[in-house]
């Protein structure tokens, strides 16, 4: 009798025990995996390059794997390696539309998320149809254009000679790039990419579509802006490095092309003024132009934040503002 109230007395404990703790911890496991779980879904538009996969090989470097295993819904855009940032936006409203017929009517709008190029093409969705557009978050994306535009169309204009061969070199770059990442639709268009960012380009690009800007050279834009009725969330964040990593090999690239901006902040192909758009996160990582999205492979700065976490934080950030 005794053991038997002894055996009562311990599964009690026992079942209080696990009663008190299960909700701590499955509340802690339901923060833990809901934690990029935004109303809307995150679409991810690459820049130039814009491969989705290579050879097994992301664009965005295990950044969607990091968002999908903390809650979030993510989508990357299939967009033409080199074109102007209208005709991938037409490209991506197609996608948009098909993947909000296909959830049957749980889908309405989308976290836009653009990377260089990227963050103008979602510029240009979010001023043709804001209705499909909660939030756009632009990562070291060349707003104001960027010098090397300048310095490749001044050294091979479109129509000379050297402009013909550096136009069918690099279309056809364009051309496998889409093939290989199973985008067979588009034809390259380098001019058309080149034209949009270098000086008259932006500028002309900029005074179409002026929403988010800053109203002053290297301010702030506006935190949220109102399109046709629509509210639409704004942010955006830049690196200012070269050498980020002893064994990337893009930060000799990016050293070189970094030459360009005469001595101001940049990642190699954008400028820290630049790269501002709507609430201004940080313009500043110590990341190159492809640190941000986490590549080569992942060889980032160990001294800074690293991109899968600034993703995640930015997700959880749209996720309480009840985007």
């Amino acid at each position: 009798m005794k053991k038997s109230l002894i055996s009562v007395a311990a599964a009690a404990a026992i079942t209080t025990a696990s009663t008190l703790s299960l909700p701590a911890n499955a509340g802690f496991l339901s923060d833990y995996f809901s934690y990029t779980e935004t109303k809307n879904p995150i679409v991810l538009v690459p820049g130039i390059f814009a491969f989705d996969t290579i050879a097994s090989v992301d664009y965005w470097y295990q950044i969607p794997a990091a968002l999908e295993a903390r809650g979030a819904e993510v989508h990357v855009a299939k967009i033409n390696a080199f074109d102007s940032s209208a005709m991938r936006g037409e490209s991506l409203i197609s996608q948009l539309e098909t993947i909000k017929a296909a959830s049957g009517g749980k889908i309405q709008k989308f976290n836009l998320m653009g990377h260089s190029q990227g963050g103008m093409t979602a510029r240009y969705v979010m001023n043709v149809r804001p209705d499909l557009v909660a939030s756009v978050t632009t990562m070291s994306t060349p707003h104001s254009g960027s010098p090397l535009a300048d310095l490749v169309t001044d050294t091979a204009p479109p129509d000379t000679v050297q402009g013909v061969m550096f136009e069918t070199f690099s279309n056809a770059v364009g051309d496998l790039v889409n093939l290989l990442s199973d985008n067979k639709k588009d034809k390259s268009d380098i001019y058309a990419m080149l034209g949009e960012f270098n000086e008259a380009g932006a500028a002309q690009f900029n005074s179409a579509f002026p929403a988010g800007l800053p109203s002053e050279p290297c301010g702030t834009g506006p935190a949220q802006v109102s399109i046709n009725g629509q509210n639409i969330k704004l942010w955006s964040w830049g690196g200012a490095g070269h050498l980020t990593s002893a064994v990337d090999i893009s930060d000799a690239l990016f050293t070189i092309t970094g030459l360009a901006f005469e001595g101001a902040p940049n990642d190699g192909v954008t400028g820290v003024c630049a790269n501002h758009f709507g609430t201004v996160l940080r313009d500043n990582y110590n990341m190159n132009h492809i640190d941000i999205n986490n590549h080569v492979l992942g060889l980032v700065s160990l001294f800074e934040t690293n991109p899968k976490t600034v993703f995640t934080n930015h997700a959880h950030r749209m996720k309480n503002a009840g985007l």
